[in-house]
């Protein structure tokens, strides 16, 4: 029988650090663990939530449901059965990415340091199709192991099936109800490229002719570190917000009203802005908002100093995007889960 704990506090679940409950709350170690949890008595007619490391979720109140919290290990290496020559990792949904990243350049398996120090569980990972200097997870992603609640039966999706988009995937639609993800396998090259095309990338390692996948994943971390305010000393999600994408037609537009816009082209020819450049612009960068506020180092982080709740939050991130709206007619949207 599942070991649930009733009014259980969320605080350390979510990075934000709101104060908020969960009816009922399981802590999931297994495949077993999930099926008990689920098929329990007492979790019927409850909404479920899951929760791997709370990074990328805001919690608006409490949960008025059965959460569930992540902690399923698990690492393993198979050769490809392809003939590229690549090699396969899978981890447990429960294991923390940062940890995965270290652990497989560790074990001589380069391909995923540019995706160092992005916070939270190897599960949540495929949910944001996560992505970081140049690389994003859909890259080096073979299958996702999850349980479809609707078969009652433990599935395969391939890259194809998880339906990837920027941040996106189908775990944030059609299957946010319907999959939990229970493990994570990914393609791993080879030979191996490092991809050094993202320009701050580059320019810190600039002097090194040819860096190694732990001097990719430690300039990363530099960087991540410079930008970004660790969650255990203030409450954030990282970038709170995403790039977002217009068309060609739109960003020259832009571009002549403001010359110095930072954008990205993209392989359909639309074009990807800086969200950050854009709150910078409009003023917030550094702004407090009472318990919560911009970080000073980057404005595309909203920060929580603590006594303050989601609502205050949203309401700061209502006003950022509606005043980048009016400067500049674009929509910029939140990265997190809202829940």
């Amino acid at each position: 029988m599942a070991d649930f704990r009733e009014f259980y506090p969320l605080r350390r679940h979510n990075t934000f650090g709101f104060d908020v409950r969960a009816r009922l709350a399981v802590s999931v170690r297994s495949e077993k663990d999930l099926v008990e949890a689920l098929d329990d008595p007492r979790a019927q007619g409850l909404p479920v939530v899951v929760l791997g490391g709370g990074s990328n979720v805001v919690l608006s109140g409490d949960l008025d449901a059965l959460v569930l919290l992540i902690e399923i290990p698990g690492y393993h290496v198979t050769e490809s059965a392809g003939t590229d020559g690549s090699v396969h990792v899978t981890a447990g949904a429960g294991e923390n990415w940062h940890g995965l990243v270290g652990r497989t350049i560790a074990d001589g398996l380069p391909g995923l340091e540019n995706l160092a120090l992005i916070p939270g569980t190897v599960g949540a990972a495929p949910i944001q199709n996560i992505g970081a200097y140049g690389v994003e997870l859909c890259e080096r992603l073979a299958s996702v192991r999850a349980y479809d609640r609707q078969t009652r039966t433990f599935v395969e999706l391939d890259a194809a099936q998880c339906a990837f988009g920027y941040r996106d995937s189908v775990f944030k639609h059609a299957g946010r109800d319907r999959y939990i993800i229970t493990a994570v396998t990914l393609c791993l090259p080879r030979p191996w490229q490092p991809a050094l095309g993202y320009t701050e990338l580059a320019r810190e390692l600039e002097g090194l002719d040819q860096p190694d996948a732990a001097r990719i994943r430690d300039a990363v971390v530099a960087i991540r570190s410079r930008k970004l305010p660790d969650p255990a000393v203030i409450g954030n999600a990282g970038s709170f917000f995403k790039n977002p994408i217009v068309d060609a037609t739109q960003r020259d537009a832009l571009v002549a009203a403001n010359p110095s816009l930072v954008s990205y082209r993209q392989s359909d020819g639309r074009y990807k802005l800086a969200a950050g450049w854009l709150i910078d612009q409009c003023g917030f960068k550094g702004v407090s908002d009472g318990p919560v506020g911009v970080y000073a180092k980057q404005a595309l982080v909203l920060v929580h100093h603590g006594g303050g709740s989601a609502r205050d939050l949203l309401a700061l991130a209502h006003r950022i995007a509606d005043t980048v709206q009016e400067r500049f007619g674009v929509r910029i949207e939140p990265e997190p889960v809202i829940i």
